[in-house]
């Protein structure tokens, strides 16, 4: 069985559906890296806030120290 390709196709077409297949397929690898970053990132979000909600505690609390502190140094 012998395979014929028509001649109006030239090597030059093939050529550019695969370079435009690879760029597709290159591209999308890309977009896929960049989604897995991004999804990192928003995966460690909770944690930050959970650490930020602590350290607005502790200084508040240190504030409420100083400030009694203060009134005992006040004669």
């Amino acid at each position: 069985m012998r395979v014929s390709i028509d001649p109006r196709i030239t090597f030059a077409l093939i050529l550019a559906l695969f370079l435009e297949t690879a760029g597709g397929l290159i591209w999308a690898g890309r977009a896929a890296a960049r989604l897995e970053e991004v999804e990192r990132a928003v995966a460690t979000q909770p944690e930050v806030a959970e650490r930020l909600a602590r350290l607005e505690e502790q200084l508040a609390e240190a504030q409420r120290s100083l400030a009694r502190i203060e009134r005992r140094l006040d004669p």
